[in-house]
C-alpha cells in the first residue's frame, strides 16, 4: 500500500521540522511548504491524503488557503486540520465553515498528541486511506 501523503504547510521551520519528523517516522510521507502560496501550490500539483495547514502565514493567510482549495474542484475532497496558534472561538467557528475537517490549537497540543490525532484521523473506517 503506499504511503499516506500530508502536506505541512507552516512557516514555523522549527516546527515544521518537527511534526515532519514525527510524521515521517509515524509511517506517513510528508511535504512542507512554508508559506500559503507555496502550499495552496504543493497541495494542488501532489494531491495529497491530507493537509496540516497553519493559518498565519506569510504570502496567502491560511483562511484564503483554506477557501481557495474547498473551491477548486481538483482539491476540495482533501482533507484539511487547521493547525494554529488562533484559538479564538470566532477563528476556529470561520475555520469549521470554511471546510476545515479539524481544529487544533497548537500551544494546547503538544507534536506527539497532534500526530496521535493524524493517526486516529486515518483509523477511521469512513476514510478512504484507511487500512
Amino acid at each position: 500500500m503506499e504511503k499516506i501523503k500530508i502536506v505541512i504547510v507552516e512557516d514555523d521551520e522549527v516546527l515544521a521540522k518537527v511534526l515532519y519528523t514525527e510524521l515521517f517516522d509515524a509511517g506517513f510521507d510528508a511535504l512542507q511548504a512554508f508559506d500559503g502560496e507555496s502550499g495552496l501550490e504543493m497541495v494542488k500539483s501532489k494531491h495529497p491524503d491530507l493537509v496540516l495547514l497553519d493559518l498565519v502565514l506569510p504570502k496567502k493567510h491560511g483562511f484564503e488557503v483554506l477557501e481557495e482549495l474547498k473551491k477548486f474542484p481538483g482539491t476540495k475532497a482533501i482533507p484539511v486540520i487547521v493547525l494554529t496558534m488562533l484559538g479564538e472561538d470566532d477563528d476556529i467557528k470561520k475555520g469549521l465553515r470554511l471546510g476545515a475537517d479539524d481544529y487544533i490549537v497548537k500551544s494546547d497540543h503538544p507534536v506527539g498528541e497532534i500526530i496521535e490525532k493524524v493517526q486516529h484521523f486515518f483509523a477511521k473506517e469512513s476514510h478512504p486511506q484507511a487500512k
